[in-house]
């Protein structure tokens, strides 16, 4: 009776194991050399078919911007940001709409006259990570 016992104790821990993992991944998304202090980073995290999962806004110490996105499940992601240095909640542009404002992308994804394609910017976690990003900032 004792051997049925090892094998059922055994399946068991497999089947339970991956639904307690479920959820349990967290992200921290380092965003280094701000140009100032000033405002708050605006942040858009998506799953990698560019729907919108989350959106946070997350304050400036030091030059620097720590977010951490919890309870995510293993999976490709992909984000983008903007160092709102006014906090009116919106990325600003001149009259030729370059931003004025730092932005930048997951993976430092960079683009060609425009933002870079999804495809560029989504990574994949299956445990807990951290990414470090640096922003653009164009001179006007």
């Amino acid at each position: 009776m004792k051997l049925y016992k090892i094998p059922f104790i055994l399946l068991m821990l497999l089947t339970v194991h991956p639904i307690t993992s479920l959820g349990q991944i967290s992200l921290t998304i380092e965003i280094n050399e701000l140009r100032n202090n000033n405002g708050q980073i605006l942040l858009a995290f998506t799953n990698e078919k560019g729907e919108k999962i989350t959106g946070i806004t997350q304050n400036i110490a030091d030059l620097k911007c720590v977010i951490v996105i919890n309870d995510l499940k293993q999976g490709k992601y992909a984000f983008k940001y903007f160092h709102d240095e006014n906090k009116n909640e919106t990325l600003d542009v001149s009259w030729i709409k370059i931003p004025k404002e730092g932005y930048g992308f997951s993976n430092n994804a960079k683009g060609t006259f425009g933002p870079p394609s999804l495809g560029k910017t989504i990574f994949e976690i299956a445990t807990n990570t951290t990414v470090k990003c640096t922003p653009t900032y164009i001179k006007l």
